[in-house]
């Protein structure tokens, strides 16, 4: 009977070792991850906390799927204002090296994260200054070579960042389409559409591929349910190399 029980007691631990929640660990726990917010004003012009609202809460809802704090960093236009949260500059050099530092301890992938206004030409960092995409394809080559990579540009016209950023490793997760603007970064939103789509379906999605088709469906209901025109359709692409391993990356389950 004890010897029976100490097999049972094997089996059940292999098979925690197996489940989905621990798979979903192992999958990104050794990814590093950067959270970019990279203005702190509305469209109006007046200030609003819309995209560091996002980076705060981003970084927790990643790290419940998987990712290990020790392995992230979150970036802001106003770090001052934040004593108590660990936040570096929105500055391209500044995060270019802190990416390169996380990936050179967490060899597993990247995660890059960017919550801004945005052009055709890139997006709004600290200055203000354009982040170009051409840049940000640099800066993700530079530190994260050919690992697995997920790129998320929440910005109007940030299906411009595709054709820079395309690799075979590597997905591009964009709010909209390049010539069209995405919605929801008035002083009043807490987030924007589609961050709120991202922190909304990410506790119920299974891997990124998933979490994408579940953000592009989110954002046209609640741009539909909102009147908002023309649709921003946000855009998913993902390289040849990453597309078949993609759904196999399992985010840990919700406790």
């Amino acid at each position: 009977m004890r010897r029976l029980r100490g097999l049972s007691l094997a089996v059940v631990a292999a098979l925690a070792l197996a489940s989905p929640a621990n798979a979903g660990a192992s999958a990104f726990s050794r990814w590093a991850a950067i959270f970019i917010a990279g203005d702190d004003h509305a469209h109006s012009g007046a200030r609003s906390e819309v995209f560091d609202n996002a980076r705060r809460d981003l970084e927790a809802a990643f790290a419940k799927a998987g990712f290990s704090t020790a392995n992230m960093a979150q970036f802001s236009v106003h770090p001052e204002d934040y004593p108590h949260e660990n936040v570096l500059p929105a500055v391209p050099a500044v995060m270019a090296d802190k990416l390169k530092a996380l990936a050179a301890q967490a060899t597993g992938g990247c995660l890059v994260y960017i919550t801004s206004h945005g052009g055709p030409d890139g997006v709004i960092v600290l200055g203000p200054n354009v982040f170009t995409s051409a840049g940000v394809a640099s800066m993700v080559d530079d530190a994260c070579g050919e690992r697995p990579t997920v790129v998320v540009v929440s910005a109007c016209f940030s299906g411009a960042f595709i054709p820079p950023l395309s690799a075979p490793d590597r997905a591009v997760f964009t709010a909209a389409r390049p010539d069209r603007t995405s919605f929801g970064c008035g002083e009043s939103d807490r987030y924007t559409y589609f961050d709120t789509c991202v922190l909304g379906e990410l506790p119920g999605a299974h891997d990124f591929a998933a979490l994408g088709r579940a953000v592009q469906a989110c954002v046209a209901k609640r741009e539909a349910d909102m009147g908002a025109q023309p649709p921003s359709e946000p855009q998913v692409w993902v390289g040849p190399q990453l597309a078949p391993d993609l759904p196999l990356m399992a985010f840990a389950a919700p406790p």
